[in-house]
């Protein structure tokens, strides 16, 4: 497992990483959630021995990453962020010198290699140069060799930065696939991110952990967990519904978007709002293009803690 205990990164009077302890066992997909300036990226660099800790201590598969760098680098697939590469070099020898760094030899090498090329569909960049990729690109090759060994823990700093909608779901399906047997670290500030290949989310802030729960978990802290959200077909109903809605002894507060001629009834503490507010939309005669239950909002959580 990845294992960290008090682990803290100071630079002179900043205090980037404010004793950190968390665990991850295999088959957790964690995202690392934060602000920018919150901590993420140094906790990352730390675990992957770019960086040495100021004081604590965090292992890769047992072992320590400063005092037995080696095996703990040996057991870590790592995704810098902005994925630094040799822009000289063309895709193909840069991959090549990836293996030959990581040991790949005869038949393993053959195949981790024709997996990755074919897996993030590098086949058509081979023999371009790093530099002339685009942003995507260059994400799709860091990626690459971070994989290309196939190690049991992947370190992953914005592995979807760059990247179009297609492309980002491709390798959130890479993702999904990978995390069956091993461990995976997603720094992200890309919530969607989470909801689509995150087992678990740690928000860090200031540099200290101030969640560590399931999503699911996470946005049930929303103020809009089991709110309902309604669409009208028509504008010139926005205010009536918005009033007889309002007046539901269940509801606490109504939001109301008249651009799009939507609004969001929150429940009170406690309270299951859909069969009563349905009901309601039904006995109105309002006409509806979408009614639907709210399961929570993570960025509203988001900035809640962080704030």
């Amino acid at each position: 497992m990845i294992k960290t205990e008090h682990l803290s990164k100071r630079y002179d009077s900043l205090v980037a990483v404010d004793d950190v302890s968390f665990q991850v066992a295999p088959g957790e997909v964690l995202g690392f959630l934060g602000p920018n300036g919150a901590g993420k990226t140094t906790t990352m660099r730390m675990l992957a021995g770019f960086i040495t800790p100021t004081a604590g201590k965090a292992s890769i598969c047992g072992h320590d990453i400063t005092t037995d760098p080696m095996a703990a680098k040996a057991s870590l697939g790592y995704l810098p962020e902005g994925a630094p590469t040799y822009g000289e070099m063309s895709v193909r020898r840069f991959l090549e010198f990836i293996a030959d760094l990581r040991h790949l030899e005869g038949e393993q090498r053959r195949r981790r290699l024709d997996y990755v090329i074919e897996r993030l569909q590098l086949a058509r960049v081979l023999d371009q140069t790093v530099e002339t990729l685009s942003k995507g690109f260059r994400r799709r090759v860091g990626l690459a060799q971070a994989i290309v060994h196939d190690p049991p823990v992947l370190i992953l700093d914005e592995p979807t930065d760059g990247l179009d909608p297609n492309q980002k779901h491709e390798v959130r399906t890479l993702i999904n696939e990978m995390s069956r047997d091993k461990i995976i670290v997603i720094s992200t500030h890309i919530l969607e991110e989470v909801d689509a290949v995150c087992s678990r989310a740690i928000i860090i802030a200031r540099g200290r952990i101030v969640a560590d729960d399931t999503p699911q978990a996470l946005e049930a802290r929303s103020r809009y967990y089991n709110a309902v959200t309604l669409q009208l077909e028509k504008a010139d109903q926005l205010e009536a519904a918005r009033a007889a809605v309002a007046a539901l002894p269940s509801v606490a507060e109504v939001e109301v978007s008249a651009r799009d001629a939507r609004l969001t009834a929150l429940p009170r503490a406690g309270a299951t709002i859909l069969p009563t507010v349905s009901e309601l939309a039904t006995r109105q005669g309002l006409k509806l293009k979408e009614l639907h239950l709210e399961s929570g909002r993570l960025d509203e959580v988001f900035r809640t803690i962080t704030a």
